[in-house]
C-alpha cells in the first residue's frame, strides 16, 4: 500500500499562464478554482512576503475540491535572522494570521532559508522546537528547505528526524539534494524544469521522476537517490507532495499535470 501522491505549482496567479494554462477569457477570480480543478496541491507562496485575512483563508478553502492540499510557505521574517531561535514572536504571528481557516485543505508548512543560511546544530534545534504541533486544534507539518551545503550533515538529519519534520528534497543546480526521509510524508521541489519544452521535462526525466515519487510513497527511498544518513530505517507508505517550481515557471501547471498522470 502506497500514500497519496500530490503534485501541484507554486502560486496560481501568474501572468504568462493565462492562455497557456488557463484558457482565454477566464477571469482572474476562477484562477485558483480552475488550477485546483487539474492538480491536486498549490504552494502558497505570497505568504513568504506578506500575511492575509482569515476571510482570505476561508475564501481559498471554499474554491477548492475536497482532497485538495495547499502547502504554505512561511513568512521571511521567521527564517531569515541570525538568531533562530529568537522567532517565537514571528512564529506566532505568522501561524496566527488565518491558517486554521483551511481547515483539512491545510497540508504541510515550508520553512524556506536563505542560501546564505549555514547549519547551527544548537540554533536549529531551538528553531524546532518552536514549531508547535497543532495549531487550534488543526496538526500541523513541517519542512525545512535548506540552500546551504552545510546542511548536508547526518546531524542535521537526525534533529528532524526526531521531531518528525521533513527536509524538503530540492532539485537544484546548487542546492543540496538531502534525499533522507525524516518525517512521516515526503516533499519535493523540483526546479529544474525547462521551459523550451511543453511538458517542462522530457517524457524520460518525467518518468524518471515519477518513478522517484512512487518509491517515496511506498516507503522506499529512490533507488539513484543516496541518503546521508545511511543507518535510515525503513519507513511506512507516507503521503508525498511535489512541486514543480522553476525560473520562467511557464510550463510548470504542465509538467505538474504530466507527473500526476504518471503516478
Amino acid at each position: 500500500m502506497a500514500g497519496v501522491i500530490r503534485t501541484g505549482i507554486g502560486g496560481w496567479t501568474f501572468e504568462p499562464w493565462r492562455g497557456v494554462f488557463y484558457p482565454e477569457g477566464l477571469r482572474q477570480a476562477g484562477e485558483l478554482q480552475y488550477a485546483a480543478s487539474k492538480l491536486r496541491t498549490i504552494e502558497i507562496n505570497g505568504t513568504y512576503y506578506s500575511s492575509f485575512k482569515p476571510e482570505s483563508w476561508a475564501k481559498w478553502r471554499a474554491a477548492t475540491p475536497d482532497g485538495f492540499r495547499f502547502s504554505v510557505k512561511a513568512s521571511r521574517y521567521c527564517t531569515n535572522r541570525k538568531a533562530l531561535a529568537d522567532g517565537r514572536e514571528s512564529i506566532d504571528r505568522f501561524l496566527g494570521q488565518g491558517l486554521v481557516e483551511l481547515g483539512d485543505r491545510l497540508g504541510p508548512i515550508l520553512w524556506q532559508f536563505m542560501a546564505t543560511k549555514r547549519f547551527d546544530r544548537d540554533d536549529f534545534a531551538a528553531f524546532l522546537d518552536l514549531l508547535p504541533d497543532r495549531l487550534e486544534g488543526v496538526p500541523l507539518r513541517h519542512v525545512m528547505e535548506v540552500r546551504h551545503g552545510s546542511f548536508a550533515d547526518p546531524a542535521f538529519v537526525a534533529l528532524c528526524r526526531d521531531r518528525n519534520v521533513a527536509i524538503c528534497t530540492a532539485a537544484h543546480e546548487t542546492y543540496p539534494l538531502i534525499a533522507d526521509v525524516t518525517a512521516d510524508f515526503a516533499y519535493l521541489r523540483l526546479m529544474t524544469a525547462d521551459d523550451g519544452l511543453e511538458t517542462g521535462y522530457a517524457p524520460a526525466e518525467l518518468d524518471e521522476w515519477a518513478d522517484r515519487l512512487k518509491a517515496y510513497a511506498g516507503g522506499e527511498l529512490p533507488a539513484d537517490f543516496t541518503p546521508l544518513d545511511r543507518t535510515s530505517p525503513a519507513a511506512d507508505a507516507r503521503d508525498v507532495y511535489a512541486y514543480v517550481i522553476h525560473e520562467g515557471k511557464v510550463r510548470a501547471p504542465r509538467a505538474a499535470m504530466e507527473l500526476q498522470a504518471r503516478v
